[in-house]
Order: C-alpha cells, then structure tokens, then sequence
C-alpha cells in the first residue's frame, strides 16, 4: 500500500499523528530528565521484543552500539510486532520493533520511524512464476484461487500452497492493509510465528508462496517481482516497490527510558548506524552520510 503522503526528512515520533521531529525527541528527553530516572551509572540491560523480520537487523545494531557503549546490553524476544507492543504497553519491555504504523489500539506508546524495509514475495525456487500483481496476490491469500494453474507465468498446476504470518505480527497486519483490504487470511494460509519459518516453509515446499521482509528473501527462495518492480533496496529507497514500509521503533509514552530514545536516535540518525543498516540487508532512510558530520535527509 503506497503511502501517497510526502515522507519527512527526518523520523518522527508519533502517538496518533506526527509531532515536529526535534520537538518529540526533545519532549522524551525532557520528561525521562524532569523524573530522575538515572542514564549513565554502572551496566544497564535495555529489553525490547517485537518483530522478528526486523531481528537481524536489530541484532547487528545491537552488538555495534554494546561495543561503543560498553555499558549497554540488550535482551530481544521476537514475539511478533503486535505482541512487541503490548509487552511494551503491559510494561514487560521497554522497548518493541514493529513493522507496521500506529493504530488507534496502540494507546500509550509512541513510535517512531527507524529505517525502511520491503515486504517481499517469495516462492520455492523450482517455481518458474517471476512476477506476481497485488489483485492475484489477494486472491491467492483470499481462498479465490486455489491452483498455480491461475497464476500467470507458473509452471505448476498443483495447489498453492500460502503461508503467512500469525496475528502477533506486524507483518500480519501490514500485509492485511496493504493487499487484502482489512480483510484476513483464507483458512488454507499456513500461518507461523516467525519470518525465518516462512522462508524455511517455502524452501521446502514447491507449491508455496509466502511473505517475508527483505532479510529472509534473499536465499533459499524466490523472490518475486510485485506488479512488474523488484523488491530491492533501490526500488525501496525510491518508495516504488508496493509493499516498501518502515520499520519502528515504539516505547512507553510515559516512563520512557533515556537509554532507549539514545539508542533508537542513533539507529536513525547515525552513519555508523546506516552501514550496518544496509550491511544486514534492509535500507537506511534517514542516517548521515558517512563523510558528513551532519545527519542525513531521507534520499
């Protein structure tokens, strides 16, 4: 589902609707300082949970920023971003990783756009299909079109075989909006609770096709076009990819750790940050140039 709004040059937070930037940031900080909450003394341990399409990637940020702040660690569950937002709205987490914007049943947390990521479509590789349209997509993962032998450009005339991701998921839901219309998934999808599950689903299993981000698209499987565009960095960074979206960060509206918003700020803005971003395989949206000392524009 495009987003036919101008994207901001710089990530914001958002309850219900996007504040300025700088005036979020500076809220966050100025209400954690106002509390007492303490930031800088001994080791601290910062717990998030939420998507696990985005857990590589979070991961290698993670490892990077306990290295230069040697006092920080990091303890990540990848229960889903749906789960990830209610640990943080139950208080069980600090922090959550979503893969899909706000809704109106997020009350009480803030999100915030970190970096961006494709929803890509993927088939076993024995499968000659090379491009899927989002209505044949629906109907696939609506129950209307059950054999491969209604799919165009397949080989296969056997039953499709969809597998998607559980209602814990960000991914769920995103996929939901951006290509069933709110609808939800036939019974026949094959629903798990992690990417990493879609992609071994589908490396073992000719006759199925499933959803994953860019992270889990890239071996063992297929990759489709969607409409006739890649689902790369290039065609995500330029925001014409279908399904490209934002990955989030979201924390407690109130009682929000210092700690976290410095870390979550350094993952969009910094160019180290950025590196590792695109190192891992997702695209960095708002990062500084590494030869600039200035941070980024969304390019």
């Amino acid at each position: 589902m495009r987003d036919t709004t101008r994207q901001p040059a710089r990530p914001r937070w958002s309850r219900s609707r996007f504040p300025h930037a700088r005036a979020g940031w500076a809220a966050i900080i100025t209400v954690v300082g106002a509390l007492g909450i303490p930031v800088g003394a001994g080791a601290v341990t910062l717990t998030g949970s939420g998507s696990s399409a985005a857990q590589p990637y979070m991961l290698a940020l993670f490892r990077t920023y306990s290295q230069v702040h040697k006092s920080v660690r990091f303890k990540y569950v990848p229960d889903g971003g749906n789960a990830g937002v209610k640990d943080v709205q139950a208080g069980r987490v600090q922090f959550a990783i979503n893969t899909r914007p706000p809704l109106a049943s997020d009350s009480g947390t803030t999100y915030s756009k970190l970096f961006l990521d494709g929803l890509c479509i993927a088939v076993h590789n024995g499968n000659n299909v090379s491009n899927v349209s989002l209505t044949a997509l629906k109907d696939i993962f609506r129950g209307i079109d059950n054999s491969w032998s209604q799919v165009a450009g397949s080989n296969l005339s056997t039953t499709i075989d969809p597998i998607g991701r559980n209602a814990t998921a960000g991914s769920y839901t995103f996929f939901q909006q951006a290509v069933l219309g709110g609808a939800t998934q036939a019974s026949n999808v094959l629903q798990v609770t992690s990417d990493g599950l879609v992609q071994t689903g589908i490396e073992n299993d000719p006759r199925s096709i499933g959803y994953v981000g860019l992270a889990h698209s890239k071996t063992g499987v297929k990759r489709l076009t969607v409409g006739g565009i890649p689902c790369d960095a290039a065609h995500i960074r330029s925001d014409t990819y279908p399904l490209y979206r934002y990955i989030w960060g979201v924390v407690p509206t109130k009682g929000t750790s210092l700690q976290v918003v410095r870390f979550l700020r350094w993952v969009a803005y910094s160019a180290a940050a950025g590196q590792i971003i695109n190192e891992a395989g997702a695209v960095a949206a708002f990062n500084a140039s590494p030869s600039k000392k200035h941070r980024g524009k969304r390019r």
